[in-house]
């Protein structure tokens, strides 16, 4: 994939992150790629403080998907995935993560509200703990200010 599909598929991914707001959600979304880097197979914006964009779309591609075609395709997602959202990636078998912006950045947005609890565990740290070779993706700081937007309002 290359450095400006990654940019427009994150640019995808904030359009849904902006609609979960819009449905009362955490403004936080995710897709799926297939192996032509380039179609998006599954979208999924974040449900509840336990639903998270990124663990509900693993969830779904493995069921619907063989674990040899995950392992071509790409987790696509505005904001680095908690260690509950990496983990479900790395058992779903999704090859390639590529996130927008830091779990470290979130933090600074979200403060110490009781809504979003970050945890700082890199989700390199997690795929890196793992027998699998996942490709990680991210940050990505130009779009930084784009991809926090919607958390500016949101946590305000």
């Amino acid at each position: 994939m290359t450095h400006e599909q990654m940019i427009a598929h994150l640019r995808s991914c904030n359009e849904i992150a902006m609609q979960a707001v819009k449905d009362g959600h955490h403004p936080f979304g995710a897709i799926l790629i297939g192996p032509d880097d380039t179609e998006i197979i599954l979208q999924q914006g974040n449900v509840d403080v336990v639903r998270h964009a990124e663990s509900e779309l693993s969830r779904a591609a493995h069921l619907k998907f063989e674990p040899d075609f995950l392992w071509q395709c790409t987790l696509v997602t505005t904001v680095e995935p908690c260690a509950m959202c990496a983990g479900t990636q790395y058992w779903a078998n999704i090859g390639r993560l590529v996130f927008g912006i830091a779990e470290t950045k979130l933090l600074e947005l979200t403060g110490s509200d009781d809504r979003n609890p970050t945890l700082s565990v890199p989700s390199r740290s997690i795929m890196e703990s793992g027998q699998k070779d996942i490709q990680v993706f991210g940050p990505f700081p130009e779009l930084e200010d784009e991809l926090a937007a919607p958390h500016k309002t949101f946590w305000a």
